[in-house]
């Protein structure tokens, strides 16, 4: 699902030089946590700004993941 949100919100995510993928990661975490309460899982999340928060970390760890472990090409 996220590959086809970004190449929806790819003119957003040039206009905002990027600062979309916070609320890209964030609606990601909502639908998650969604799809985990349909499920029975036991993930929530409270808000749109917890998931705000949570998809600034998860931007942070994945940048710091690939300068890391960089793709090999």
């Amino acid at each position: 699902v996220k590959p086809v949100v970004k190449l929806l919100t790819l003119p957003l995510f040039i206009l905002t030089l990027g600062l979309i993928t916070l609320v890209v990661n964030a609606l990601m975490l909502m639908l998650t946590s969604w799809l985990a309460d349909v499920v029975g899982l036991n993930f929530h999340v409270e808000g749109f700004w917890t998931a705000v928060l949570g998809g600034l970390i998860i931007s942070v760890v994945s940048w710091a993941l690939n300068v890391v472990l960089p793709d090999e090409d």
